[in-house]
């Protein structure tokens, strides 16, 4: 079937934002479509490509940040924090698994959340939803919670304040792996992280730091290739109305690339064959995940893969599964084994957070740590028994001192200390490394047979 950069609008679409002055939205999005790209269709190919060889194994994918962005989120702080925590993580990965680890942040447009109702309800006081800072405010109030047409210029220009941050720390050297002590490691000293996680970090800092000099002494052509440190940026591409905006024809280049992120990806909550966003993502270019979770039927996973990458192109796809630590065993293995059959290209990652959340009776979101690390030890060992190796992890996480997900230091008493996140619950930066080193442990393991 055809497609055009609007033929999405002509399908069902899941989340709908209720925007109360369609002449305003029409206005920001066509300000939008005339403003400069925040990526380039070069780097989405290069991700491409990097997924591409994710998928043959020569590399593995981190992605992780924030479950949703603020706007009052855009400090140098704040920004500088979550790609250190990205950096020290896949340091600790590059080490266990002798490849170049992809670093992807949930970063630079993470502002749209979906919601499993449209209101919400406070004291007999029924308001919209927060939808993220792409369409409302947090805040409790008929304002705040108002779908604002200008938010989607706002969360445009904030994304392009933090890419270009990003970027310049970059080009600075701030990302280079043959000084990761230069790295800023003053929660080493924090009294609550344990004398071996801290020792074990320091101990793999040393051990990559001596491995890249004796590289580089014998002249290994390839030291270059796993140290040279690409961010690049992913978000939900939930709002439709932003992300047509950014997507374009460029030159020297065939068919529509999306340049609002790298790599988007659709939700478990809107991912229907039928529906708006596969209509839409179906027509780009990009990288583009798909959360996949428990309750999806092999064949109909098939089928969204199928339409998502009819050419069934190299690097096109990441299936990203969330099944929650219960279900992997009984969920997993036939869902890998039908996608296998259909020889579709697809990299696997897990997402072991969003199957793993859990609300306390005092009403708050929480994730158990043991769950979580739970989910990935059965997500790799159901893809080494199949044969093949997990190319990829996916979080929620922060730099920040944040007591959002219990376990790894934390109890339910603690969580009030600093619980700071507006939707989901996020690993901190200490649950973060830990986090780092079983999964290093894992990749080190047996291999697939």
């Amino acid at each position: 079937m055809s497609w055009h950069i609007h033929s999405w609008k002509d399908r069902p679409l899941s989340q709908e934002v209720a925007y109360d002055d369609p002449e305003a939205v029409a206005v920001a999005v066509e300000r939008l479509s005339q403003l400069p790209p925040l990526v380039t269709s070069w780097e989405v190919e290069r991700l491409k490509q990097h997924v591409a060889e994710a998928q043959q194994g020569k590399r593995f994918i981190l992605q992780g940040g924030d479950c949703a962005e603020t706007l009052d989120g855009c400090q140098p702080a704040i920004i500088t924090n979550k790609l250190k925590i990205l950096l020290q993580m896949s340091l600790v990965l590059v080490h266990a698994a002798q490849k170049p680890v992809v670093r992807v942040g949930r970063l630079a447009g993470q502002y749209a959340k979906p919601r499993s109702s449209a209101t919400e309800a406070r004291d007999g006081v029924v308001l919209p939803s927060y939808f993220g800072d792409l369409v409302n405010r947090p805040s409790f109030t008929p304002e705040a919670r108002r779908a604002d047409p200008r938010a989607l210029l706002d969360a445009y220009g904030h994304a392009a304040l933090t890419l270009n941050f990003v970027r310049s720390l970059a080009a600075a050297g701030f990302a280079d792996l043959h000084h990761p002590e230069y790295w800023d490691l003053a929660f080493l000293s924090r009294a609550d992280l344990s004398l071996d996680l801290r020792e074990e970090y320091i101990r793999t800092t040393k051990k990559l730091s001596e491995a890249l000099r004796f590289m580089e002494a014998l002249g290994e052509g390839t030291v270059d290739e796993l140290t040279r440190v690409d961010f690049y940026t992913s978000h939900e591409g939930l709002n439709l109305h932003y992300e047509a905006a950014q997507t374009r024809k460029v030159p020297r280049r065939e068919g529509h690339y999306l340049l609002t992120t790298h790599m988007p990806w659709i939700g478990e909550r809107t991912r229907a064959l039928d529906g708006a966003h596969v209509e839409f993502f179906r027509g780009v270019e990009n990288v583009v995940g798909i959360k996949l979770g428990s309750k999806v039927e092999p064949q109909e996973a098939v089928k969204l893969l199928t339409t998502l990458s009819p050419t069934n192109e190299p690097g096109k796809l990441v299936a990203i599964t969330r099944m929650g630590a219960a279900n992997v065993e009984r969920s997993l293995p036939p869902l890998v084994e039908a996608v296998r059959k259909a020889g579709r290209r697809v990299l696997w990652m897990c997402d072991p957070m969003h199957g793993n959340t859990q609300t306390l009776s005092s009403g708050l979101k929480t994730r158990s740590f043991d769950d979580i690390l739970r989910e990935l030890e059965l997500t790799f060992a159901v893809h080494r028994s199949l044969g093949h190796a997990l190319g990829g992890v996916h979080f929620e996480l922060t730099g920040e001192d944040v007591t959002e997900c219990i376990g790894g230091g934390l109890t339910e008493s603690d969580l009030d200390k600093n619980y700071a996140s507006v939707c989901d619950p996020r690993l901190n930066y200490r649950q973060a490394l830990e986090m780092a080193f079983r999964i290093g442990g894992w990749m080190s393991g047996p291999k697939p047979r």
